[in-house]
Order: C-alpha cells, then structure tokens, then sequence
C-alpha cells in the first residue's frame, strides 16, 4: 500500500507543476497580447482626452466671459431700472 503511495506521488506532483507552468506561460502570453493590441487603442484615446481637455479649457474661459457680460447687463438693467423708477416719481 504505500509503495503505490509513493509510487504515484511523484507523477502528481510533476503534473501538478506542469499545470502550473502551463497556466502561468498562458497568462503572461495572454497579457502581452492584450498590451500589443490595446496600445494603439489607449494612445488614440489619450490624444482624444487630450482634445477634450482643451476644448473644456476654451468654453470654460468662454463661459467666464459670458458671466461676465451678463453681470454686465444686469448692472445695466439695474441702473435703467432705478432711472424709470426716477422719472416715474417726478411725473
């Protein structure tokens, strides 16, 4: 009985270890074919982010611009608004 234990832990282990091998050289072959593939992918989408960051950069700088204005406006309407109500009172 345990020379059939003995003879038969050997082979396990070594088909045990080849397993494992085989898993680890699939893993790391899957990995550098996923690197290869997705690199041109990930490059175009950083210029793209890139892009996008600018754009956001210019509207943000437009937007201010525009709230700008607007207070500007608003001054205005208020000035114009306290002047009617000026001319209103001496009438």
């Amino acid at each position: 009985m345990n020379t059939i234990i003995l003879a038969t832990t050997g082979p396990i282990i070594i088909i045990i270890l080849l397993l494992l091998v085989a898993g680890v050289i699939g893993y790391f072959t899957a990995w550098y074919y996923a690197k290869s593939v997705y690199k041109p992918v990930i490059a175009d989408l950083e210029a793209k982010n890139t892009g996008l960051k600018k754009d956001i950069d210019k509207l943000n700088d437009e937007k201010s611009e525009l709230n700008s204005k607007v207070d500007e406006l608003q001054k205005t309407l208020a000035d114009k608004d306290a002047e009617i109500k000026k001319l209103k009172k001496s009438e």
